[in-house]
């Protein structure tokens, strides 16, 4: 019979609080990380407050084979704000994929423009991705954006462009260097009448 149970049951307890930090913090790195939408740049894809699960295996899975993430076009990611100041609000932000590098990005009359080899007359991604009424919005603002997205990052929008809605690559954020994604949504978890796996 043990002469210290107590002293046991102590060092056992704080073996399982560190057991799940450790699993905690491995989670968040590597297989996934929580966030909640902040602001109205997504609507009417993504709601003020709702709750984000995003995927960090692609990320890990390009890492582990020594290769560099890119995620897809049209895709919604978080992303570190690269013009974060300590003490503001949005150190992450939530936008939709739009342009590589290389490519051009225009934007004229309200439309949004992609050139690029596959396109040398350009091509309107966001045909693609509005659907029943969600989607990226139209008119786009920014007439005048003409930019080409340099090495090593990406054009990113936000969905909802009427007026200055979205703080993004059209209006004053610029591109975002890939090292300072986090991953691509993968599930809206909060409200739950509003679960949605992307």
């Amino acid at each position: 019979m043990s002469r210290h149970p107590h002293l046991r049951d102590v060092a056992n307890f704080f073996v399982f609080i560190l057991v799940v930090f450790i699993g905690t913090v491995l989670i968040n790195t590597f297989i996934f990380r929580s966030f909640s939408v902040t602001g109205h740049s997504m609507d009417s894809t993504l709601a003020d407050g709702e709750r984000l699960i995003v995927n960090r295996l692609p990320l890990t899975t390009a890492q582990f084979q020594n290769k560099s993430y890119s995620p897809e076009r049209g895709q919604i990611i978080v992303f570190k704000n690269p013009r974060f100041v300590q003490g503001e609000r949005d150190e992450y932000i939530v936008k939709r994929v739009i342009a590589f590098a290389g490519e051009r990005v225009t934007v004229s009359g309200g439309v949004l423009t992609v050139y690029n080899d596959e396109h040398p007359q350009g091509f309107q991604p966001d045909n693609d991705y509005r659907k029943n009424g969600v989607g990226p919005k139209s008119p786009v603002s920014g007439d005048g954006v003409d930019v080409v997205v340099p090495e090593g990052t990406i054009f990113v929008c936000g969905d909802n462009r009427i007026g200055n809605m979205s703080y993004d690559s059209r209006s004053g954020l610029g591109t975002i260097p890939i090292f300072d994604i986090v991953g691509p949504v993968a599930i809206r978890l909060w409200p739950l009448p509003s679960f949605t796996v992307f």
